[in-house]
């Protein structure tokens, strides 16, 4: 398994936000669903727009397919590139361990 980072540093209005969430319903995230092998996704946001997307996914192919089927796509009527600056920063971890709650609590007995 591994496990990509996106990171958006630094502030972004609220224009741009919505823009990115915009362009996530209804341009990225039909793409990823063309993806076999992603298999979950979290975005965290601070109050000031930054914020860091993480995705897990079967392996580093997929993760590539997942990039590859993203940058294939066109942007949508009335979006604005840029309103759109992407990431500035991406980076892929293999997952070298995992610990669910039960793993987590099981020492508390």
């Amino acid at each position: 398994m591994y496990a990509q980072l996106v990171y958006f540093d630094g502030q972004r209005s609220t224009g741009q936000l919505v823009a990115a969430d915009f362009a996530a319903q209804h341009r990225i995230e039909p793409a990823l669903a063309t993806v076999p092998g992603l298999l979950i996704t979290y975005e965290l946001r601070r109050h000031d727009g930054s914020g860091v997307i993480v995705v897990f996914a079967e392996s580093e192919d997929v993760l590539l397919d997942a990039q590859r089927a993203i940058l294939a796509t066109e942007l949508l009527p009335g979006e604005d590139m840029a309103l759109l600056p992407g990431p500035d920063r991406v980076e892929t971890y293999p997952v070298i361990a995992y610990r669910g709650s039960a793993d987590i609590y099981a020492d508390r007995g």
